[in-house]
Formats: C-alpha cells, sequence, structure tokens
C-alpha cells in the first residue's frame, strides 16, 4: 500500500489528505486504518512522531461520517484521551485539517483554562471529543458531558498517562464510556500496566507495532559532553551563542530548574522561553507560538513537552538534566529531526548522573559520541536509578506516592498545572488533577 486511497479512505478525506500535504502513508498508519476501518479494537506500539494521530484520526473521522448521526447536548460520539494539554491541543488541531469537508465537529478541554467556558461548548454536544483525564472528571463531576454516548474511546501515550499517575482516571473514565464500543490505545512503550489496560478495556484486539521501544530517529546525531553539574549553564550559554539562527529545545527535570535556566539565559543575551506547569495555558501556548514563528530561539522545558511539541524546525535538543526516566530521553530528542529534516541531540552528564546515561545507552542500544570531557566512574548511588516507565519516580528523583494521583501535591515533576475538583475560591493548594 502506497497511498492513502488504497487504505479504504472515503474520497472527501483521502482528498482532505492530500491538502494537507500528505501523500504517502506512515507504516503505523498503513497497519492501523485498514484494521480501525473494520471496527476491530487495536493496541498499537509507536514512538512519538510516527503518525499515530492519523492513523486513528482518520479512520475514526470516516466511521462517524459513515454514521450520519448527530451529537446530543452534553454527548460525545467519540473520545480522545492524551496526558498533556500540549498534545491534546495538537491532536485536536490535526483533526480540525482533515474535518473540511464534513460537519463533524472537534472540541478540546484541558486544564489550566477556565472550566466555564468548555461547559458552555460541550452543552451543545460534539462530535469528537479530545480531553485530559483530569479535567474531563470534573467535567463529568459537573454533569457537563455524558459519555455513555462515546462508541469509540483512544487513549493516545497511554504509557506517559501511567507515568503521570492517571491509572486510576483512566479506569473510572473508561467505565463512564459506552459499553458497545471500539477501544483504540496507542502507546510508545509497553510496560505491564498497559497491558493490564489493554486486557481490561480492549476485546481482541489487533496489535500493530512500529518503531520498537528505544529506538531513536535515525536522522538525529547523538552526543554527550560530561562535565561538573555546575559548569552546565555557562556550557549551554556557549553552545546557544554559536547557533543564533536555529531554534533548539531544553530540557530540565523540574519546573523549578527549568525557569531558573530561563532567566540565566536571557540574562546572557539569549531570547529563550520556558513551559512548565507553574505557566498558565496562554503562557504555555504562547511560548510554543513564539519559537515555532523564530520569536525566541531557545525553549527551555520539563517533560511535559516532550511529547507535545511539533515543530518541524527545531534543529537542537540539549539534554541539560538527564531524565529519570531512559524512555523520557527518546521522546525528548525526537522533538527534532521531524519530518525527513536532519538534527542533534546534546547530552550535558555531571558525574552524579553517570548511572542515568548508561540507562539510555542500554535502552537505545547504542554508545552515545562522547563529545567533550572524560567519563566518569559510575558511584554507587548514580546507579541505584531504575531504567523504564515505571512509576517508582517521580522527577525530582523522590519515590512517587502511592496514593491516588488526585490528592498528590504539586512537588515532583509531574509538572503540569491542574485544577483542583474544588471550586476555585476553596482552593488552599494547588492539587495535582490534571497533567494538561
Amino acid at each position: 500500500m502506497t497511498d492513502f486511497q488504497s487504505l479504504g479512505l472515503s474520497n472527501g478525506l483521502v482528498t482532505a489528505v492530500s491538502e494537507n500535504g500528505y501523500d504517502t502513508p506512515t507504516p503505523i498508519q498503513q497497519k492501523a486504518i485498514p484494521l480501525i476501518l473494520e471496527g476491530r479494537d487495536l493496541m498499537g506500539l509507536a514512538q512519538t512522531g510516527t503518525g499515530k494521530t492519523a492513523a486513528f484520526g482518520l479512520p475514526l473521522i470516516d466511521r462517524l461520517q459513515a454514521e450520519k448521526k448527530k451529537a446530543v447536548p452534553k454527548g460525545t460520539r467519540a473520545l480522545i484521551l492524551a496526558p498533556t494539554r500540549e498534545l491534546v491541543n495538537q491532536i485536536a488541531k490535526n483533526l480540525i485539517s482533515f474535518l473540511k469537508h464534513t460537519p463533524l465537529r472537534v472540541s478540546s478541554v484541558v486544564g489550566g483554562v477556565s472550566i466555564n467556558g468548555q461547559i458552555k461548548r460541550l452543552s451543545k454536544g460534539t462530535d469528537i471529543l479530545v480531553a485530559t483525564p483530569g479535567r474531563l472528571l470534573d467535567l463529568v463531576d459537573r454533569e457537563a458531558i455524558d459519555l455513555r454516548t462515546a462508541s469509540y474511546l483512544v487513549l493516545d501515550e497511554a504509557d506517559q498517562m501511567l507515568d503521570l499517575g492517571f491509572i486510576h482516571a483512566l479506569r473510572r473514565i473508561a467505565g463512564l464510556v459506552a459499553d458497545k464500543r471500539q477501544t483504540l490505545l496507542f502507546s510508545a512503550t509497553m510496560p505491564k500496566q498497559i497491558n493490564e489496560l489493554a486486557q481490561s478495556y480492549l476485546r481482541n484486539p489487533e496489535r500493530v507495532e512500529v518503531a520498537p521501544a528505544g529506538k531513536t530517529a535515525d536522522k538525529v546525531t547523538q552526543s554527550v559532553h560530561f562535565m561538573d553539574k555546575n559548569s552546565k549553564g555557562d556550557f549551554l550559554v556557549d553552545q546557544l551563542r554559536d547557533k543564533p539562527d536555529g531554534l533548539s529545545l531544553v530540557f530540565c527535570r523540574t519546573k523549578h530548574g527549568a525557569e531558573r535556566l530561563m532567566r540565566k539565559l536571557s540574562h546572557s543575551g539569549i531570547s529563550a522561553g520556558s513551559i512548565h506547569g507553574n505557566k498558565s495555558q496562554n503562557q504555555r501556548d504562547r511560548a510554543i507560538k513564539e519559537l515555532r514563528e523564530g520569536t525566541i530561539n531557545v525553549l527551555v522545558a520539563t517533560d511535559v513537552a516532550a511529547r507535545g511539541i511539533d515543530i518541524p524546525g527545531v534543529s537542537h535538543v540539549y539534554n541539560f538534566e538527564l531524565p529519570e526516566v531512559a524512555e523520557a530521553y527518546v521522546h525528548r530528542i525526537g522533538r527534532t529531526a521531524r519530518a525527513g529534516a536532519e538534527g542533534e541531540a546534546i547530552a550535558l552528564c555531571a558525574p552524579e548522573e553517570i548511572g542515568l546515561f548508561r540507562q539510555i545507552e542500554k535502552l537505545i542500544g547504542i554508545e552515545i559520541t562522547v563529545a567533550g570531557g572524560e567519563i566518569p566512574p559510575m558511584s554507587a548511588a548514580s546507579g541505584r536509578a531504575k531504567r523504564g516507565g515505571s512509576n517508582n519516580r517521580n522527577g525530582s528523583g523522590k519515590p512517587a506516592s502511592k496514593k491516588p494521583f488526585r490528592k498528590q501535591s504539586s512537588s515532583g515533576a509531574n509538572d503540569n498545572a491542574s485544577e483542583s475538583r474544588r471550586p476555585p475560591r476553596r482552593r488552599r493548594q494547588n492539587t495535582r488533577r490534571d497533567a494538561a
């Protein structure tokens, strides 16, 4: 199969796809679209940036069109869940671009913005609702949305939703959606909990797999510089000054660290912005827009952005701090070398991070080129970090709480702004209901 027409999509949708500049489907689209059109439940294993949104979005639109139904007030015909605000907005934007020749409507709901406007929009009903789990449950609790009308359920980036503590929310939401439904689950990795989730809520699913976990983009050049932790800031400033025309993403572990680094870069004369959980949704959207338009050249981010930013012009990704979970490295550097372009990923590794570095090399199956410094010996402390997508760590390096996610405080690296279930006037602390 070499074109979208041969996958079984309707002529009108193929036209819309062509108008968006797409002619040849990606491997995940080739495998998933025919199965979804047949009405099969599906479990897709694919890295970010492989075209998953179109893989589930195009056949979903086709099936909704063929049904020739209308959304009922406070209802949705299809529900798509994603872990972060940025990813929700990206999915909704992509779907809207495919709906030019249809009467279908797409709505999105995320935390960090007024819930009243979302309640008003949902009162009219929508064909496709893209949402983060926390804000969706807030709306359910306020009786603003009836999920029993949804006959399609899509879980995108399911492993990250589990990493962010959404397992209880996902189970509750799955129980609210119509029993007779088509369920699609997409994940970059397949930890044990994902398999358990699939077995519980998917019916005889087909499994499709492309770009196995740990595989990095072919056109990303990777290198590492070993240095003392206190030397990283000045080194990064020098690196960015040498690339005044490029667009760069810099990843930190915590929101406070990201903000401090952004201020240092700005004071050094580098046009930089930041995106993390202490930023409002409008601030985050504005920072991404400024990077996309070249108003700023550098965006300092926490892992909230690793799977939610799609900017083809990003030429460099800097891991200022190595992630606690090795798989996050793959998602971070996947923000460059997009749409066939080339990119460069540069890691800054302090002696206490050598254990994390070794775990990354083990995951991706290659030795990263040493571009500077000498490899320090791995200390006992640095070797204790565990690799994988489990929930045993948060971004601060501290053990994650075993309590339900909605009761966690705002500390740690689940650094996406959230909306408490209490009315704003009574809220006394910034609870972590939503990673959106």
